[in-house]
């Protein structure tokens, strides 16, 4: 059971995240069809016994073996295409912040508010206590509040870096010399994790992202508490 969960998508905790499951369900029904399909005929071919050695043409098969694919490209496309659109789209934020990769941890920083700014750094497996999440978990949380519109600007301090989260269906370039932006909202409480997704370095699957999601209330309560830190 565990190693099929390991082969599915992370429970979305996000609208986008949701349209991207449901796309993977819509593609893989596809895909079994045709799989089905495909084996079925393959399979009367191999253990058929007619034969008919004067065909030369069937140019109503060719036309539905024509038809049918351009059919079905055309109903795997058209969500797809949406859903790029949808993914690209930036929504009035807000809350924006600003998080920067380093070799290896990331900054985060609140501008929106009384700006403050703080480092997330792993915590070490000798360091850490039984509720803790080995290789995820890190000192410093990026809190933001669900059910708000997010606007995180990316960059890098050294070298190529990739803030992802796959329950938030995030993935952006962190690039040095260049601010990226990506846009998103939290549709429930919780902690989400992720790591960095381009290799930067020695200690590349050191560098983890969590994110703690809260409400509104407690979210204004935090930022006034680490305002007055």
């Amino acid at each position: 059971m565990a190693t099929w969960n390991s082969a599915m998508l992370q429970d979305s905790a996000s609208p986008l995240m949701e349209q991207l499951s449901f796309f993977h369900n819509h593609a893989l029904m596809i895909l079994l069809m045709i799989t089905v399909l495909v084996g079925y005929l393959m399979s009367t071919l191999f253990f058929n016994t007619y034969n008919y050695r004067f065909l030369l043409e069937g140019q109503m098969i060719e036309v539905i073996w024509t038809i049918l694919p351009a059919a079905t490209l055309i109903f795997i496309a058209l969500p797809s295409l949406r859903l790029l659109y949808l993914l690209d789209e930036i929504n009035n934020p807000l809350v924006s912040i600003k998080t920067i990769g380093h070799q290896w941890y990331w900054s985060y920083e609140y501008s929106d508010f009384m700006k403050f700014e703080f480092d997330s750094y792993m915590i070490p497996s000798n360091e850490m206590s039984k509720n803790m999440f080995r290789l995820l978990d890190v000192d410093n949380r990026a809190v933001l509040p669900y059910n708000s519109q997010i606007r995180l600007m990316v960059t890098a301090a050294d070298v190529l870096h990739s803030w992802t989260i796959p329950a938030l269906s995030v993935k952006i370039d962190a690039t040095p010399g260049r601010l990226n932006q990506i846009s998103f909202l939290l549709n429930r409480t919780g902690l989400f994790f992720g790591q960095c997704s381009e290799i930067c370095g020695a200690n590349h699957s050191f560098m983890p992202i969590t994110i703690e999601s809260i409400s509104s209330n407690f979210f204004t309560k935090w930022i006034l508490k680490m305002s007055e830190s």
